[in-house]
């Protein structure tokens, strides 16, 4: 169901979505995809702070991203330091 707007350029007014198309297209399934788009962009800046519910996480998973960061950052540290502790070790070992 549309209301005629401008009949004589095709626009009319979508009442289910309050929007001007043309006659006979609708851009509900667009707007659809629009609100889609929004959550995932909301998800991927949420992700950047690692707090919050994500959309498609499950339940109790809120602080998921920030512990997982810890626990990947402790690792990383973890094989710097033994790798800058094995060449201070091996240059004192040539050098004595």
């Amino acid at each position: 169901m549309y209301v005629h707007m401008l009949p004589e350029f095709g626009l009319v007014v979508d009442p289910m979505v309050g929007i001007v198309t043309t006659m006979g297209e609708s851009y509900a399934p667009i707007l659809e995809q629009v609100a889609l788009l929004e959550t995932v962009a909301d998800d991927l800046v949420n992700m950047l702070s690692g707090e919050g519910k994500l959309a498609a996480s499950f339940p109790g998973r809120e602080k998921a991203l920030a512990v997982a960061g810890g626990v990947t950052s402790f690792w990383y540290g973890l094989a710097i330091g033994l790798f800058i502790a094995g060449i201070i070790a091996f240059q004192m070992i040539r050098a004595g």
